[in-house]
């Protein structure tokens, strides 16, 4: 099974992933996590465009659009009879708008099987991001993120009707990321 999981910085998604998939791992059910922003990182590092990660989505987007294509590549080849789990976003802001993260040649490559966005309350995610020193994430008020996060279901039935498959909305609220893994292990079974 290929699963994408998505939702904007600072929903949780990652930690909620990596639980669930010690969840699974208990039910010998084994899930590969890949970051599709670190393979398009690594991609773009190698070609001296970027030196950080949250930088790549100030590149011009005909250049991020080739990223893409070449990460959505490199992922397909490592997904051959393996559980992947794809850990990405919807849409990325970028300062002329939102690019989609998962244009047809993309999701044409992956072939997901679901589709999952984890989401938080808007004033839950600004506190997140606010507390995290690792990343260098642009401040959002809370309409942006709500506005944000509302683009991202939206283009997720899209990515659905292009891909054929299912979208999953996975609620990651403030202590209860365990709760939003045991969920997220059951839709991975």
């Amino acid at each position: 099974m290929l699963a994408i999981l998505t939702g904007i910085p600072g929903t949780g998604k990652t930690t909620v992933a990596k639980m669930a998939l010690e969840i699974l791992k208990q039910s010998n059910v084994n899930y590969e996590l890949v970051n599709f922003g670190d393979i398009m990182f690594e991609i773009a590092r190698s070609k001296n465009l970027v030196e950080q990660r949250d930088n790549m989505r100030k590149l011009k987007p005909e250049v991020q659009k080739e990223l893409q294509k070449k990460a959505a590549r490199k992922i397909s080849r490592m997904s051959s009879g393996k559980n992947i789990m794809v850990d990405t976003h919807c849409t990325i802001s970028t300062p002329k708008g939102y690019l989609p993260g998962l244009p047809k040649w993309v999701l044409d490559e992956l072939t997901p099987d679901i589709f999952m966005i984890v989401e938080a309350e808007p004033k839950e995610i600004a506190m997140r991001r606010y507390s995290d020193k690792t990343r260098k994430r642009d401040s959002e008020i809370t309409e942006e993120i709500r506005m944000h996060q509302e683009l991202n279901r939206s283009i997720a039935m899209v990515y659905s009707a292009f891909s054929g498959c299912t979208v999953k909305i996975v609620q990651n609220h403030q202590g209860k990321a365990e709760e939003a893994a045991r969920g997220m292990s059951k839709i991975l079974r």
